[in-house]
């Protein structure tokens, strides 16, 4: 027996009387509403989801709203036999439909609804979803940095892109579009969220995806601006400042969040065009960069011994107090920053180091594979000499020698720092922005 649109709304509230909660209608017959479910998908198959998807396209918002919410939470507990390929490749069709015109959380929940079907699981179909994001993020636009919906759209985007790249479904249209539209516009970006710092959100998700980076077409420009960008987080000595008027109290702030992003990037994209900071960069601008490295280098390897001070012999419960969680993040960022800046001192400089960004778990070796030191642990200083590449004599003396009496602030400056680096994960809870009734923001 065929079952109407009507009956499903009638007798099993399924699209919900929009006076009444779903919540409510969900307690009131939880099973009932997963058996109808599929009772409703085997019989028709992709023809009995029309009704469904009609709603989602033509109802009024709270039915709409509820339809959405209701395939992102049903379709993952169907079996197998009931998710058929043609079900699923129906799904996706009308989802793509449908996302062109919803609000940003609509996005993420059809996301959720098309990430997770099994046709979508092969590295094409991973692909396609990509390529869904980038028709949502409107890549061939430039950013308006003053509008907080554009700035918006293009978070979201990104952190739905981010779990489908890998080293064959690539990030590069996304890194292109931050070197060339975001990076320029940093500093005047507007953050969605009050309490957002959005340039550290903006540097973490580019830090992130560029490792998944593939051939691009304008890399020399790229690197150049994300060069540039760089250098602008690494200050001078206060001595070698153009107009000499910075005194031994107004030293200048080392910002290790953003430098741990914009230094792996750079180390990322840097690898494409190994020879970027000796042919293409001129030897004035070589030497500039190679003072503020130094100057930064000081001051990280004070600030690495007083952490590590802090954190000696604590372990268990010790570690997880609110003060320490932050000096572990800190611990982490500065080891990462340590081992790339190596890295850069080599002649010519090396990409070869390996590190994992300070707010990513660390990616346990295989059991059966030997250990190889990790990035974090060839900067910690606590391992063997097989596990550090030597510098240079010189180099050594230029990055390990810090400044006598400059850095014996407390590790208090790190806090805020850090603790928005520590607590920003990937940014939940941006999606709550905008309503259709508002105007939808894509």
């Amino acid at each position: 027996m065929a079952v109407t649109i009507e009956e499903l709304y009638r007798n099993y509230g399924i699209l919900a009387d929009a006076k009444e909660n779903l919540s409510q209608v969900r307690k009131r017959r939880p099973a009932q509403l997963k058996n109808f479910l599929i009772f409703f998908f085997v019989p028709g198959g992709p023809g009995t989801l029309g009704g469904l998807f009609s709603q989602i396209l033509q109802g009024e918002d709270i039915v709409r709203e509820r339809a959405i919410k209701f395939l992102a939470t049903k379709l993952k507990t169907l079996p197998e036999d009931v998710m058929a390929k043609e079900v699923e490749e129906y799904i996706f069709s009308e989802t793509k439909k449908v996302l062109e015109d919803v609000t940003g959380e609509e996005f993420v929940l059809l996301m959720r609804v098309v990430s997770a079907l099994r046709v979508l699981q092969s590295v094409n179909g991973r692909q396609q979803l990509v390529e869904l994001v980038v028709e949502q993020a409107d890549l061939e636009q430039a950013l308006n940095p003053a509008d907080p919906d554009a700035v918006d759209r293009l978070l979201q985007c990104t952190r739905q892109a981010l779990p489908l790249f890998s080293k064959n479904v690539h990030s590069t249209r996304f890194v292109t579009y931050f070197c060339e539209h975001v990076l320029p516009n940093l500093s005047t970006l507007t953050s969605p969220v009050a309490e957002l710092d959005i340039q550290l959100e903006v540097l973490k998700l580019l830090a992130e995806m560029s490792p998944f980076c593939g051939d691009m077409e304008k890399l020399e420009a790229n690197l150049n601006t994300l060069f540039t960008k760089l250098v602008e987080f690494m200050p001078l000595p206060p001595d070698e400042v153009e107009n000499g008027e910075n005194s031994a109290s107004e030293e200048p702030k080392l910002q290790f969040s953003y430098v741990e992003c914009l230094l792996f990037s750079f180390h990322q994209l840097g690898k494409k065009l190994p020879d970027f900071l000796v042919d293409k960069v001129d030897a004035e601008r070589l030497k500039d960069f190679k003072i503020r490295l130094q100057y930064f280098a000081r001051g990280l390897q004070v600030y690495i011994r007083q952490l590590r001070m802090a954190l000696q012999g604590k372990t268990g419960d010790a570690l997880k107090t609110e003060e320490n969680k932050i000096k572990v993040v800190a611990l982490k960022i500065t080891n990462n920053i340590n081992v790339l800046i190596k890295d850069l001192f080599h002649n010519p400089p090396s990409y070869k180091s390996t590190v994992t960004l300070s707010w990513k778990p660390v990616q346990k070796p295989e059991a059966a594979a030997p250990k190889r030191p990790s990035g974090e642990e060839m900067g910690s200083g606590a391992s063997t000499k097989k596990q550090i590449t030597p510098l240079p004599r010189r180099d050594a003396r230029q990055i390990y020698n810090p400044p006598s009496g400059k850095y014996s602030a407390s590790i208090g400056n790190f806090t805020y720092e850090q603790r928005g680096g520590y607590r920003g994960g990937r940014g939940r809870g941006f999606w709550a922005r905008g309503s259709r009734s508002r105007g939808r923001i894509y």
